[in-house]
């Protein structure tokens, strides 16, 4: 299986940016599909971001798209999500989230089809 530690969250005004990170350890990365989502408190867990393995093509979430920038370093073992033009309304906890397929052109949206999950990080942006 494989163990994600996110990082990167905090505090930030309206406007600004961030960037976070997600390191993958264990099993190989590169079969592995992954995506972005976030829990503001007291909401469910909703999708952000996720990214095909095949050709990088990527997904959004319609209150991120044009703002957020989701990608993969296979060599780092890692995920980013470039977060700009950050709104009060992005304050949440960001979960990096991942799932084992051997099939290159797989990427999903649905928390529930994911399996491995990082602890988060919380990003909270101020008005």
């Amino acid at each position: 299986q494989v163990q994600l530690v996110e990082s990167g969250g905090g505090l930030v005004q309206a406007g600004g940016s961030l960037r976070l990170s997600c390191a993958a350890s264990g099993r190989t990365f590169s079969s592995y599909s992954m995506g972005w989502f976030r829990q503001a408190q007291g909401k469910e867990r909703e999708f952000v971001a996720a990214i095909r393995r095949s050709d990088r093509s990527t997904y959004y979430a319609d209150s991120v798209k044009g703002r957020f920038t989701i990608s993969r370093d296979y060599a780092k073992n890692t995920q980013y999500l470039q977060m700009n033009s950050l709104k009060p309304e992005d304050t949440a906890v960001y979960f990096c989230a991942g799932r084992y397929s051997s099939n290159d052109y797989y990427i999903t949206t649905k928390r529930e089809e994911y399996h491995y999950w990082g602890r988060g990080t919380q990003v909270t942006v101020s008005s």
